[in-house]
C-alpha cells in the first residue's frame, strides 16, 4: 500500500513537473499545478518566502501567478522588497519578469527606466554574467544571443515605449540606433509607424519596401511582412497633411547614457568614427530646443 501511495506521487511529480520534497515551496507548486488554485498558491509562496525555502523560485513563481490574478502591482511591489534575497545571476530574469508587470500595469515611465538601466548594464559588460552570448529559449527551442542583439533588444522595447508616450521623436533616434546594431523586420515596421505619426509619408514608405522586399533580416516573417502591408494600405489613406507633433518632451537621454552606448559602438566598431550619426541627431535635437 505504502508503495503504491509512493509511486502515484512519484507519477503526480512527473506529470505535473512538481518538484519532490516536502517544503512549504513544494507545497505551493501541488496547489498552483494539481490543484490549480493560483490564489491558494500565492499563500504558500508567501510562506516558502518567509521561511527562505527556495526563495527564489517562490517569489519568481509567485509573481506570474499574481499576474494571471491581475495582482500585478503586488507583484511588483513583492519582487522589489524580495529580490536582494535573490542570487546575483538570477537579478537579469527578475528584471525580465519586472518589465512584464510593467507593461501589464501600464506604467511606461517605469518600462522606460529599467530598459535605460539594463542597456547601462550592458556597457558595463554586467550582462550574460561577463559572457558574450547567453542561451535562451522560444516555442521550446535554444538559440544563442549575443550582446549585439541584446541591446537591439532593449532599444527596440525603449522605442516602442517613448512610442506609447507618444513621443514619437525620441522613438525615432531609439529605433534608428536599434536597427544600425542588429536590423530586423519588426523594428523596422515599429520605426515606419513612428514616422508616419510624424506625417513624414516618404520615409515610412521607403522603410515599409524594404521590408517587403526583403531587403531587412527577418522580413520573410509572415507576421513581419502582414505588418509592412498594412503600414503600406494605411499610408495610402492618410492626408498628407501634418500632425501635431507632441514636442520635444522626454529628450532626456542624458550624457552617461548617450556617451556609454557610443563607446560600447566604438568597441564593437572600433573603425567608424568617433561620433556616430543617431548621436549627432540626439544633439540636433538638443539644439533645436535650446534655440
Amino acid at each position: 500500500m505504502e508503495v503504491s501511495s509512493r509511486t502515484k506521487e512519484d507519477h503526480t511529480h512527473i506529470r505535473f513537473r512538481v518538484p519532490s520534497g516536502d517544503g512549504p515551496y513544494v507545497k505551493a507548486k501541488h496547489v498552483q499545478l494539481v490543484e490549480r488554485d493560483p490564489e491558494g498558491a500565492i499563500v504558500w509562496f508567501w510562506k516558502a518566502i518567509n521561511e527562505g525555502d527556495r526563495v527564489e523560485s517562490a517569489l519568481k513563481d509567485m509573481a506570474v501567478a499574481m499576474k494571471q490574478l491581475d495582482r500585478g502591482e503586488e507583484a511588483i511591489e513583492a519582487i522589489k522588497s524580495f529580490r536582494s534575497l535573490c542570487s546575483k545571476t538570477s537579478q537579469q530574469s527578475i528584471d525580465n519578469l519586472l518589465m512584464d508587470l510593467y507593461k501589464k500595469c501600464g506604467k511606461v515611465d517605469a518600462q522606460i527606466a529599467l530598459l535605460r538601466h539594463k542597456l547601462r548594464m550592458i556597457y558595463k559588460g554586467q550582462v550574460f554574467n561577463g559572457k558574450p552570448t547567453k542561451t535562451a529559449r522560444s516555442h521550446g527551442k535554444k538559440f544563442q544571443v549575443s550582446v549585439r542583439q541584446e541591446t537591439s533588444r532593449i532599444l527596440g522595447n525603449l522605442g516602442w515605449a517613448y512610442m506609447q508616450k507618444s513621443n514619437f521623436i525620441t522613438a525615432e533616434v531609439i529605433y534608428k540606433k536599434a536597427q544600425m546594431i542588429d536590423p530586423d523586420a519588426n523594428k523596422a515596421n515599429n520605426l515606419a509607424l513612428c514616422l508616419m505619426k510624424q506625417a513624414r509619408y516618404a520615409e515610412a514608405r521607403w522603410v515599409v519596401q524594404q521590408v517587403l522586399n526583403g531587403e531587412i533580416p527577418g522580413s520573410d516573417n509572415v507576421r513581419a511582412k502582414n505588418r509592412a502591408q498594412e503600414l503600406l494600405m494605411e499610408m495610402e489613406t492618410l492626408l498628407p497633411t501634418p500632425e501635431f507633433l507632441s514636442g520635444f518632451s522626454g529628450l532626456d537621454l542624458d550624457d552617461d547614457f548617450v556617451n556609454g552606448l557610443e563607446k560600447l559602438m566604438n568597441v564593437w566598431a572600433p573603425s567608424r568614427s568617433k561620433r556616430l550619426p543617431i548621436f549627432e541627431e540626439i544633439e540636433n535635437f538638443r539644439d533645436q530646443i535650446t534655440c
